[in-house]
Order: C-alpha cells, then sequence, then structure tokens
C-alpha cells in the first residue's frame, strides 16, 4: 500500500457529510460511527451541529489548514471520524483525505452536496447546470461559463461574494442575469432570494451560500466563445499577439491533453497561454515575458478570460526557464532565435513532449528550418489575407507569413 498503509489495512477513518441540519439528517450508520470515535475532527461549525453525539475527543481544524492532514495521520489505527460539510469528495475534505490515506483504510458516508440542494430547491437538472467552486478562489473564474442562457451554481466564501459577483456580472454585460442566494441550506435559517445583477439589493447574506444563475446578456456582453481562436478584440494587447487565425491552428497543433503543462516563451499578450487554460481546467501553464509591461498585461488578461491560475513569469529566456515546473509542451512565440531559447526548450521537454514555434522573421524561420532538417517534425507555412480599404475599393491585405514547426521528441 501507498502513504505508509499496513498490508492489510483496517478501516479506522470515518468520513461523516453533515448539513445544516446537523445530527437530525443523519443516518443511523453516520450517528454510530461519529458516536464510537475516539477523536472526531472537523470545522468548529461541524463540530457544533454535531456536539449531542460526540462522545470522544472533538479535534477542530488547525489554522491555517493542514493539508498534510499531520494530526489525522497520527492517529492511524485508532477510530477517528472526520466531519465534512455534505459530500466529502465534491469540493471537500475527503480529497484532501484520499491523498495522503488509501480510501480503502476509510468508510465514507456523504450528505447531499450544496450543489445538489441548491439544483432541488430550484428544480434543475444538475446534469445540465456549470457547477464552479469559488470557495478561496477569484470570482473571476465565473468568466468562461457566461453564455446567454446557461444556468450556473457556484459554491462561495463568505457573505460579500453574491454583491460581487452581481457588481462583476452588471460590469461585463451580465446586468440583467437573475441571481438567486441559496442560504444555509437544509438548515433552520434557510433563506432563498433572488435578484437582477444590475439591482442587488441584499446584505447580510449568511456566509454558507451557493449563487444560482441564470445568464442573460446585453448586446455588449464580454462572452468568451468556446472555440479556439478568440477575437483579438477581446485581448488587451500592444500589436504583441498571436493573431486568431494562426492562435486556432497553432492550438490545434499544441493540442492540449489532461493535465498537461505549456510553457509559453516569449508570451506578448498571454493569447496562446490564456486560450491552453481555457481549453479544460486541469491543464496548466505558465508565461515567460521579459517584458514588465507585457508580464501585467497577460496578468489583466488572464483574469479577463477567467483563468487566473496563469503563472507569469518575468524574464528572458532561456535564464527565465531554470526552475519552472517541468512542460508538457512548450510554444515558443517570441525571442525564439535569442542563442538558447529553443536548445533550452527541447531539452526541458521529456521524451513524447511536443515542441511549437512559430516564425514571422528571416532569422527565425531559418533556424527552424535548420531544426527541421535536423530533428524532423512538421513545417507548416501560414499565409493570411484580410480584405481592406484603398481608396473607395476593396483589396487583400496579406499579414506576415508564419513558419511553424511542430516536433514531437522522441
Amino acid at each position: 500500500m501507498t502513504n505508509g498503509a499496513p498490508a492489510n489495512p483496517e478501516k479506522w477513518l470515518t468520513v461523516v457529510g453533515i448539513g445544516e441540519d446537523g445530527v437530525a439528517g443523519l443516518g443511523d450508520t453516520a450517528k454510530r460511527h461519529v458516536a464510537e470515535a475516539d477523536f472526531v475532527f472537523g470545522g468548529a461549525r461541524h463540530l457544533a451541529l454535531a456536539e449531542t453525539l460526540i462522545a470522544g475527543e472533538p479535534r477542530p481544524w488547525p489554522v491555517p489548514f493542514d493539508s498534510a492532514m499531520h494530526a489525522v495521520l497520527a492517529l492511524r489505527g485508532r477510530k477517528v471520524c472526520v466531519l465534512a460539510s455534505g459530500d466529502p469528495f465534491f469540493h471537500g475534505v475527503g480529497v484532501t483525505l484520499a491523498r495522503q490515506i488509501p480510501v480503502v483504510e476509510m468508510t465514507v458516508i456523504p450528505a447531499p452536496s450544496a450543489f445538489s440542494l441548491a439544483a432541488s430547491r430550484l428544480g434543475w437538472a444538475l446534469q445540465d447546470v456549470e457547477t464552479v467552486s469559488l470557495h478561496g478562489r477569484s470570482i473571476d473564474l465565473i468568466r468562461p461559463s457566461l453564455h446567454p442562457g446557461a444556468r450556473i451554481l457556484a459554491l462561495t466564501s463568505d457573505g460579500k461574494t453574491p454583491a460581487e459577483m452581481a457588481a462583476l456580472l452588471a460590469d461585463s454585460g451580465f446586468g440583467a442575469s437573475k441571481l438567486t442566494v441559496l442560504e444555509a441550506l437544509g438548515g433552520p435559517d434557510e433563506r432563498i432570494r433572488t435578484a437582477r445583477a444590475a439591482a442587488f439589493p441584499f446584505e447580510n447574506i449568511n456566509p454558507l451560500n451557493v449563487l444560482a444563475i441564470e445568464v442573460e446578456a446585453d448586446r455588449q456582453a464580454r462572452i468568451v466563445p468556446l472555440a479556439t481562436g478568440r477575437a483579438d478584440a477581446l485581448f488587451e494587447h500592444d500589436g504583441q499577439i498571436t493573431k486568431r487565425e494562426v492562435r486556432a491552428v497553432t492550438l490545434s497543433a499544441l493540442a492540449p491533453r489532461h493535465g498537461e503543462m505549456l510553457w509559453d516563451i516569449g508570451a506578448g499578450s498571454g493569447s496562446i497561454a490564456i486560450e491552453w487554460l481555457l481549453a479544460h481546467p486541469s491543464l496548466n501553464a505558465v508565461a515567460v515575458e521579459a517584458d514588465p509591461e507585457r508580464a501585467a498585461r497577460i496578468r489583466r488578461n488572464a483574469a479577463a478570460f477567467g483563468v487566473p491560475c496563469l503563472t507569469v513569469v518575468e524574464g528572458k529566456a532561456p535564464e527565465a526557464l531554470a526552475g519552472l515546473p517541468a512542460p508538457s509542451v512548450v510554444f515558443i512565440g517570441g525571442g525564439g532565435s535569442d542563442p538558447g531559447v529553443l536548445d533550452a526548450a527541447i531539452a526541458a521537454l521529456p521524451p513524447g513532449g511536443r515542441l511549437v514555434a512559430n516564425a514571422v522573421t528571416l532569422e527565425m524561420e531559418a533556424l527552424l528550418l535548420a531544426r527541421h532538417a535536423e530533428l524532423g517534425g512538421e513545417l507548416v507555412r501560414l499565409a493570411i489575407s484580410r480584405a481592406g480599404a484603398v481608396g473607395a475599393m476593396q483589396a487583400w491585405r496579406p499579414a506576415l507569413p508564419v513558419t511553424q514547426w511542430n516536433w514531437t521528441k522522441p
């Protein structure tokens, strides 16, 4: 077994989901496990909800929270119970425990999640609803889900988040959206209130709340399309941006796969790394940019697109690449002809790792042609023309052609 588990593990740890109705909402099996435990861990609120059942020693979670679960692991083999909100394995402490303790050593008794309770109150089909946890996270994460007609359930951090979300919606062109605040679901203090985002009036909101959003957009709303190659105008940039048509082809060449890490070297506006992250929530990315103003712009773009998880490194490659998390894929869009950049990217990739490099200058193109002759891979020439005015008439205006090298490390 892993994590120091014995060869023949016994179930010494019970994880019990508890709702705002406390002991009344627990089944007989859950009650028995709580009552028989030598030690009961949980937040102060959880311990108070189950106080009449707890015969062992209550152990409130430490502040700051210990994600390594040292106190629980120290009691391995004893009868230990952990109280959690709702479903422990849906944005809950069960996930943290499972990183340290094999599930074969656990008995898990979930309760309905906050999302399940909210959907049941609203009559929403949960499988058709976007769900997002904003607990301890930026509310910008909601932005990719803001599409007309969408229904979203968001788990919040505190009583201030609903008003902050209403302001974000109104500022982004979604002020007509219906925002329902569902507070203390399942308990005696349950309350449900609804208002339009642009005229959000509620105060004194219970910190335990779920937001339900029915998205309505005005004509100027900032909608993040689902396809790659988002409009250049959605990005803040100074001209240093991979244009949308080239970006769409580049994301296709990068071919994101579950859980991969991208290095975007010479990131400019960050458009490649941002669209990479938008492809799937499991993906990670580091944008490397030498210019401080552009690096700040990348951070603003990442927030505006709802991917604040993008790591931005200010520095010049290849020196700035030292110490970064190992990449699965590397994109070079700027500064690739600088000495050592391409070599450092190739060296950092694991076997099977992928590299995509775009060239608009003759110097960078010559470098890519040489590497293609040496290492193989695929070369593509991208030529885009856009219609533009020539006096009273229209003509094609060609953009700078782009040479793209796509290579997989053997």
